[in-house]
């Protein structure tokens, strides 16, 4: 779209093979995307594939399954943790994509514990991708207080920035207008939609990140796009958007019924929209 380089997630979820996605992605009016990682993924493929279609290979989304450890758990398993960052730092490097987005924490416990090891262990991770070559955006889920904790502390790194998940800032962080906290550092996006909390107590839960397409939820598309052009974001606009329904939620199920092809056409049809108000 004219003055905005658009990008969107790929997915094992789709259905159909990630090279083949990337090219359905192009054809479609994306100019980029992103992948997930995990161990031995063909990521140079993956980055083939992006240079033959003239495509941006535009981030990598880190594991999480094991961050919390990090923090909290045994050095055995918290080393295995770590190496697993590490491990995805440099296949970043090695294929020539310079941004990784990393989680700081999951689970939905309601005690903080922001532990001394956590912090090492996160800055071992960042001069590694320093040296690497590498940025790291840190994206707002549950536990936001872990997130603080990272960009308080290593927030001045040249390679250290924020991702904006627009949909977890809903249903994981309270509608709280985190760019006023950290729109300076904002260097990522993951912009999609939901229906916020759907607990009347406010217990937030997975089941709750829909991932919709913008403007089938309720978040005020308008008024997102004023936070971001208030915190002067000029970089690329990247949507996270699932076609499956979360466990006991149907409110994905009118995208199943699509063929990928058309999946992906609204996904750019609402890209567009949102570009345009910026």
């Amino acid at each position: 779209m004219y003055r905005h380089i658009l990008c969107m997630n790929t997915s094992p979820a789709f259905g159909v093979s990630l090279e083949e996605q990337i090219v359905m992605l192009g054809k479609t009016g994306f100019e980029g995307f992103f992948t997930p990682w995990y161990e031995n993924c063909p990521m140079d493929l993956w980055a083939k594939t992006a240079r033959d279609n003239n495509m941006i290979y535009q981030s990598v989304h880190a594991p999480f399954g094991g961050v919390k450890k990090l923090w909290h758990g045994q050095d055995d398993e918290a080393d295995i943790a770590e190496k697993e960052l590490v491990d995805c730092v440099h296949d970043c490097s090695d294929n020539g994509i310079g941004l990784m987005i990393s989680h700081c924490y999951i689970g939905f416990d309601s005690v903080v514990d922001i532990t001394q090891k956590g912090l090492e262990r996160y800055g071992r991770i960042i001069e590694e991708a320093q040296k690497c070559g590498v940025n790291i955006a840190f994206e707002n889920t549950e536990g936001e207080e872990y997130l603080a904790a990272v960009l308080d502390n290593f927030g001045n790194n040249s390679n250290v920035g924020f991702c904006l998940d627009t949909g977890h800032e809903l249903c994981y962080n309270y509608g709280k207008d985190l760019l006023s906290l950290w729109g300076d550092k904002l260097i990522a996006t993951h912009i999609n939609d939901n229906l916020g909390i759907k607990d009347r107590d406010g217990k937030i839960f997975w089941h709750d990140d829909l991932h919709l397409l913008p403007f089938d939820g309720i978040r005020d598309w308008d008024e997102t796009a004023s936070r971001l052009k208030n915190c002067g974001y000029k970089g690329i606009l990247t949507f996270e958007l699932n076609k499956s329904s979360k466990p006991e939620r149907h409110e994905n199920d009118v995208y199943e019924k699509m063929s990928l092809q058309e999946y992906f056409t609204q996904c750019y049809i609402r890209a567009c929209r949102f570009a345009a108000k910026l």
